[in-house]
């Protein structure tokens, strides 16, 4: 098992903004048909900002802790900013991953992305 710092293992035993919505703005999903993780994120947006988040993560522990870190710091986010956020993003917020792992911090931000582009299709 590869050795996790303590930002992986704190969002992974403690996962922030886990669930879903019914009324999402949108919503993302992504999978790794390699490992197998799957990452959906639910958004809702006001005013172009992302108000708030959502996420469920089937997968390793730094696949859920990259899903966390990924919403903890889009929320109130800007669309415009979060559309650009990348995988290195997302695993330098999450003090960085083992090379092994980076592949959690590219399902975390594709799958933002995926909401966000959801959103633009189909504004509720």
């Amino acid at each position: 098992m590869p050795k996790y710092n303590a930002i992986i293992m704190d969002h992974f035993q403690n996962p922030q903004n886990v669930g879903e919505f019914e009324d999402a703005d949108g919503i993302g999903l992504e999978e790794n048909p390699i490992c197998g993780d799957k990452t959906q994120i639910w958004i809702r947006v006001h005013d172009d900002l992302i108000t708030d988040i959502r996420f469920k993560t089937q997968g390793c522990a730094a696949a859920i802790a990259t899903s966390s870190v990924c919403t903890v710091h889009a929320k109130g986010m800007a669309l415009e900013e979060a559309k650009s956020l990348s995988p290195n993003d997302v695993a330098n917020w999450a003090g960085g991953l083992p090379r092994a792992k980076i592949h959690c911090s590219v399902l975390a931000a594709d799958a933002l992305r995926s909401a966000i582009s959801d959103y633009e299709k189909h504004p509720r």
